[in-house]
């Protein structure tokens, strides 16, 4: 089925081929790439757009001498296929599989462990940094997309390097899209620059004219400074930003011409200096449904590759909230939502179909968001800044700095929360509660599930102060449909005034019996259904124990007054939060029984203090003990 592909075990493979072979070759990577994906789920769309370009890079680079770190790394897998690990692929991002990002413990050609944007140029500076120092000899290259480019980190790295001028070539691959569509200037004005063919074309017959003579190559490298100088100064204004950086422009060049490609990157990695090599790509080339809905195929479940993905009838917790704003600005023209380039992901696609004049795609630039949410709330407006757990860590100085010190009124809605499954360590949200923590002035709310979701969000428009508000990834689920409580308790006109008073715990099962053991326990999130599951089955095999369930509902401010009640009238307690062990609810809940001088048992049950890995989302609960099996045997063994 793939006769080039099933001969490809290293980059040196890639080398031996002729260009009409790398076509070739190109044709059944795709078709490799789309059957597998399809069988395991994972980056489809991006990959797809840079075969061609993977190709080229290791048919002209020398990889792992030659440095090629891939930026957020979703793009990276041709590049695995290259180096050995087509093998692997029935495995991918599968528990104990192969990842679906660049992993340095895999692979000696993955330079640098990625999973977030913007990243790439920093580390290939270094690296080029840390090469002239050494006085070694190889080639650095930094390959970044058009939507990881608008990051501010990424920015800053351009202008480092602007500065420090090393030796450093610069792949930026443009598709027009990130996950979603591009947004901002910076991708308008890329967008319009267009290909400068009579300047390349003159480079080569410069190229053609030297190698006749006996010189040959070496002439040629020489003219390179001559035709550089030309090239510049007849390339179109529009490269103007690139080069007033002090980097060296070169194309747009069309990312699907392997030959053209090939003869790019042979020219640029003899121009000492740094360069950047302007590649046009299509996402989702050559697989006509992601072609045509690149944004659906970004990130994809198992599907059946020769019907593509179904639209499916289950509604999922990222649209509810995106519905859920709607309803809310319907009533109030002072709600704004705010997305880091996630309007799907988030939810804010739909509220964007509603509300577009208040609705805001800031870009791959959560910083940005989260000060800037604040410059809306400052003028009287309230803001929404949907945003997955993940990546709020890279706003964590602004949420403090711009938000919380001065108590503007911006609702954090943290998607994600919690182990997110096949992606790995660094999409897991297992960090939001305990960073979220020790911040002053901030209400921070876990719901139980869907429907607590829905009232915790329409609350939120009551409280002017910041608000984060953290809640899963996947569909929507209820623990109990009929019977909430969650707003029944609450008076609107004291939130303002005390806001600790209302923050009280739910409890969910109230079952403490004299002669038995009194065990309370309490769970933040969505726990409350494993718990009360393995809770369940404790009480079928043990008569010896009696239980008080708790839903938490807030990890602050808290209501210490309950909490007091509850540790006091309990033989042991447990907490139990799909967040890091440390720093999170159950320290709050430590701190309340130190405090106050309760000798009652308290022992933490939390994500472990290690960087879980990719998986699916129960195999990783059972591993780090936190499945309902698991819970069960740890509460019940008491």
């Amino acid at each position: 089925m793939y006769k080039l592909l099933e001969g490809i075990d290293s980059p040196q493979d890639i080398k031996k081929l002729s260009n009409l072979e790398l076509k070739e070759l190109s044709k059944e990577i795709r078709k490799f790439l789309v059957k597998k994906v399809s069988h395991t789920g994972g980056h489809l769309a991006s990959n797809l757009g840079v075969v061609e370009l993977t190709l080229a890079l290791h048919k002209v680079f020398d990889s792992p001498k030659d440095k090629i770190v891939w930026d957020v790394g979703h793009q990276s897998y041709v590049h695995k296929i290259i180096t050995g690990r087509k093998g692997n692929f029935d495995s991918l991002r599968q528990f104990g599989g192969m990842s679906g990002f660049p992993k340095e413990s895999e692979s000696e050609h993955d330079m640098f462990d990625t999973g977030h944007s913007s990243t790439s140029i920093s580390v290939a500076l270094g690296l080029a940094a840390a090469r002239d120092i050494k006085k070694e000899k190889y080639q650095v290259l930094a390959v970044i997309g058009d939507g990881a480019i608008t990051g501010g980190m990424a920015v800053e790295a351009l202008n480092n390097l602007g500065y420090m001028k090393k030796n450093l070539m610069i792949i930026f691959n443009d598709n027009e899209m990130s996950i979603d569509k591009n947004i901002g200037a910076f991708s308008s004005y890329m967008s319009k620059i267009i290909k400068n063919s009579d300047a390349l074309n003159f480079k080569d017959r410069v190229d053609k004219i030297m190698n006749l003579t006996s010189m040959g190559e070496v002439l040629s490298r020489k003219a390179n400074k001559l035709t550089d100088s030309i090239i510049t100064s007849i390339s179109p204004s529009e490269c103007g930003f690139i080069d007033a950086l002090g980097i060296k422009y070169i194309g747009p060049i069309d990312g699907h011409n392997i030959e053209e490609l090939i003869d790019i990157l042979e020219y640029a990695k003899h121009i000492d200096g740094p360069k950047f090599i302007h590649i046009k790509t299509v996402k989702g080339k050559g697989y006509r449904f992601s072609e045509n809905r690149p944004d659906a195929y970004h990130g994809v479940s198992k599907f059946d590759y020769k019907e593509g993905i179904k639209k499916s009838n289950k509604k999922s917790i990222s649209s509810v909230v995106g519905k859920t704003l709607v309803e809310m600005a319907d009533s109030n023209e002072k709600i704004v939502a705010v997305t880091a380039a996630m309007p799907t992901g988030t939810g804010l696609n739909i509220y964007e179909k509603f509300h577009p004049d208040r609705y805001f795609d800031v870009g791959i630039a959560e910083q940005h968001a989260v000060t800037f949410s604040a410059g809306l709330a400052k003028a009287g407006l309230k803001p929404y800044f949907a945003v997955y757990s993940t990546f709020l860590q890279r706003g964590y100085d602004q949420l403090i700095h711009d938000v919380c010190i001065t108590q503007k009124a911006v609702t954090f809605l943290i998607d994600r929360a919690g182990l997110v499954g096949n992606d790995g360590e660094t999409h897991h949200g297992e960090f939001d509660l305990s960073y979220l923590n020790p911040i002053p002035n901030i209400t921070v709310m876990a719901p139980c599930d869907t429907k607590e979701m829905i009232d915790m969000i329409k609350l939120s428009e009551k409280i002017e102060r910041p608000v984060a508000i953290r809640y899963p990834r996947g569909n929507e689920y209820y623990f109990n449909k009929d019977d909430y409580e969650f707003m029944k308790n609450v008076n609107v006109e004291e939130l303002s005034i005390n806001l600790e008073s209302i923050s009280h715990p739910q409890i969910i099962y109230n079952g403490f019996e004299k002669g038995k053991k009194k065990l309370a326990v309490f769970t933040i999130g969505n726990m409350l259904i494993p718990v009360m599951e393995a809770v369940n089955n404790i009480l079928k095999e043990k008569d010896d124990l009696s239980f008080v369930i708790v839903n938490a509902r807030y990890l602050k401010p808290l209501n210490k007054d309950k909490y007091i009640e509850l540790i006091k009238s309990a033989d042991k307690v447990y907490t139990v939060e799909d967040n890091v062990v440390t720093g999170g609810f159950g320290s709050n809940i430590e701190n309340i029984a130190e405090e106050f001088k309760l000798d009652t048992y308290i022992e933490k049950i939390g994500i472990p203090d290690v960087f879980v890995t990719h998986g699916n989302t129960d195999i990783l609960m059972d591993k780090i003990g936190m499945s309902p099996e698991k819970l069960k045997n740890r509460i019940g063994d008491c």
